[in-house]
């Protein structure tokens, strides 16, 4: 399956996450629907390392990966040159996280309890109009 809007072809994503097991249930939900998961990271410094070499069309990061910050790593790829779309993702409730959202450079967020294909390709596409 392969969605597009406004240019935006959404087919390989990285996942950012400190959470092995969350990984794993990721990746499975994701390629069911269509979206081929290229590479998973616990870290900022592995999550750079990734998309650099793999440039993925969106990056889903946690909005707090351990003791690291999801926020600053979306910050950080925002600032790369032709970086990929971020979704930041959290077992948060969108309302309790909102602000933070719309404060980053993120594409926007899916609650945990609800990825899916589908609902990155959403937010990727309603983040460009």
């Amino acid at each position: 399956m392969l969605w597009c809007n406004a240019g935006a072809v959404v087919r390989r994503c990285v996942i950012v996450d400190d959470n092995e097991r969350f990984l794993a249930v990721a990746r499975s939900s994701l390629e069911r629907g269509g979206l081929e998961v290229v590479g998973t990271a616990t870290t900022t410094t592995q999550a750079l390392e990734l998309i650099g070499a793999l440039r993925p069309d969106v990056v889903l990061v946690d909005i707090a990966i351990g003791t690291e910050s999801g926020l600053d790593l979306v910050h950080r790829i925002a600032a790369a040159e032709a970086g990929p779309q971020v979704v930041l993702i959290s077992t948060r409730r969108e309302e309790d996280v909102a602000e933070l959202v719309s404060a980053s450079p993120a594409a926007g967020f899916v609650w945990k309890a609800d990825l899916s294909a589908r609902a990155v390709r959403d937010v990727v596409a309603s983040g460009e109009q």
